[in-house]
Order: structure tokens, then C-alpha cells, then sequence
């Protein structure tokens, strides 16, 4: 498709890169993104997206913008306090890039309706806050076979992989098979997040979005990036596929979404 002039100027440093060049800014701009949670994650991934000229980006959160999220959900400000955090994201991206469309969806992600929320985009990124929706997301990706990008953080480290389990790659039930029981790992209102923390797991969630895309360089399928800020340290650990996994090994258990939203705000040990 033809640039508007606009266009040429505000993508022109992608432009210019071989690896993306003009059919790769096409392919952004025509490209469909789902994000999952609107807040500590879901602010730079859809910030980034917005500002690459992602063409359409959904916004899945039920919650309200309030001043404690401030620190670190940067989608935000005081004068969106109380207003649902969708309506609010969608407000920043809009300003940022008027290319983008952006469809707040202000409801909570379930196993009833996760199929039909993911139908219609080719990636989705999980920022969500609880294991319960991670397993609901998970499940809808496979099932729909798209590819999905998942993050976490608490306190000082954070979490990066992609996840693509209709695939020889392993899904998040590879990795982690059953959630620990409500309350053994702390929530971030009880053990703490740094700031910029979520901009950093979630910036390099949005890279792998872009990768993905544009069909470019190498992603984390099969591997857990693992940030711990204090040591300023990255570490990646391969995850093979398991194959007695209940939803996507050889001879799978579970055959519908399934998983429920009640626990909040927790990163698994590795």
C-alpha cells in the first residue's frame, strides 16, 4: 500500500532498516495485537506497539485507573484516576499515533469468552496479574493456535517468554503444570514491584511482538528470559515441550479453556 507522506516521516527509521523496509512497516500496520491487562506489562507493550504503527491493538482489563498504579503503569495519569484503565490506555495510544486503532474491551478475560476475545488477532500478549488468567489465556492461544507472549514481575525481577504450544514448542503448562495454592507467593501489594521494572519486561515483550510480525531474528519460543534488576543480570533457561503435558503433549487431558482469575499479581520461580 502507498505512504501518506506523514507516514514516510514518522516510520522512517523502520523504513530505512533491511530487515523491515517498507513491506515490514505494511505488515505492522496491518497487524492485529491483543493485550492482556492494561496496567504495569500492558502499558510499554502497548505503548511501543502504538508507536511502531501496530494497526490495531485490543486492550482486555476490567479494572479503573488509581494513583497507586502511577508508579509504573505509564499508559496513566492522575487525570484518568477512576476511569477504566482501557478507556484510559486507548486515550494515550490514540495521542501517540492516530494510525493505530485501538478497541478497549473492559471486561474480565474468562473461559467462556477467551476464544471469541482472541479470534480475531494474529498475537496476543499475556500482562496479565494472576495465575488464573495466565491459564486461560494459555489455553485460548493454543486452541486458537496463536502465538502468545507472556511476561511477569514482582519485586525485582521479571519474566519474558513466548509461548507456542500448537507447536514442537512448549505451552505455559509446560512450564509451570499447576498454580501454587492462593497466597503462598506474595502479591505486589504485599511484597512490592520496582517502577521501571514493568517497563523493561514489558519493552522486551513488545520486541518479540514486533519479531514475531515481521518474521524477524529469533524468538524466546522455548526459552525463559529471567531480569533481575539489583544484579542488573539476564539469564535464559531452555524449556523443552513436556510430554506428558495435559494440554498440549501426545495425549492431552484437558480439551476446553479452562482456569479462573482470583489470585493476583505473581511471578513463578523458575
Amino acid at each position: 500500500m502507498p505512504f501518506r507522506e506523514d507516514q514516510i516521516s514518522r516510520y522512517s527509521r523502520h523504513i530505512i532498516l533491511k530487515e523491515v523496509g517498507g513491506r515490514g512497516q505494511e505488515k505492522l500496520l496491518g497487524a492485529k495485537v491483543l493485550v492482556i491487562g492494561a496496567g504495569g506489562l500492558g502499558s510499554p507493550v502497548a505503548m511501543y506497539l502504538a508507536a511502531a504503527g501496530v494497526g490495531t491493538i485490543g486492550l482486555v482489563d476490567m479494572d479503573v485507573v488509581d494513583v497507586s498504579n502511577l508508579q509504573r503503569q505509564i499508559m496513566h495519569s492522575e487525570k484518568t484516576i477512576g476511569m477504566p484503565k482501557v478507556l484510559s490506555g486507548a486515550r494515550t495510544l490514540e495521542r501517540m499515533n492516530p494510525d493505530v486503532r485501538v478497541i478497549p474491551i473492559q471486561d474480565r478475560l474468562t473461559a467462556e469468552n477467551a476464544m471469541d476475545m482472541f479470534s480475531d488477532y494474529d498475537v496476543i500478549v499475556d500482562g496479565s496479574d494472576n495465575f488464573g488468567t495466565r491459564y486461560i489465556v494459555n489455553d485460548a492461544a493454543f486452541f486458537l493456535q496463536k502465538t502468545l507472549v507472556s511476561g511477569s514481575i514482582l519485586r525485582f525481577e521479571g519474566q519474558v517468554t513466548v509461548l507456542e504450544g500448537h507447536t514442537d514448542a512448549p505451552c505455559y503448562r509446560c512450564l509451570y503444570p499447576e498454580a501454587p495454592p492462593p497466597g503462598l507467593v506474595p502479591s505486589c501489594s504485599e511484597a512490592g514491584v520496582l517502577g521501571v521494572l514493568a517497563g523493561t519486561i514489558g519493552t522486551l515483550q513488545a520486541a518479540e511482538v514486533v519479531k514475531k510480525i515481521l518474521g524477524i531474528g529469533h524468538l524466546l519460543t522455548g526459552q525463559l528470559l529471567l531480569y533481575d534488576a539489583l544484579a542488573m543480570s539476564f539469564r535464559k533457561l531452555r524449556v523443552p515441550k513436556n510430554p506428558s503435558c495435559p494440554l498440549c503433549g501426545p495425549a492431552p487431558t484437558i480439551t476446553s479453556v479452562s482456569g479462573s482469575s482470583e489470585w493476583v499479581c505473581q511471578i513463578p520461580a523458575p
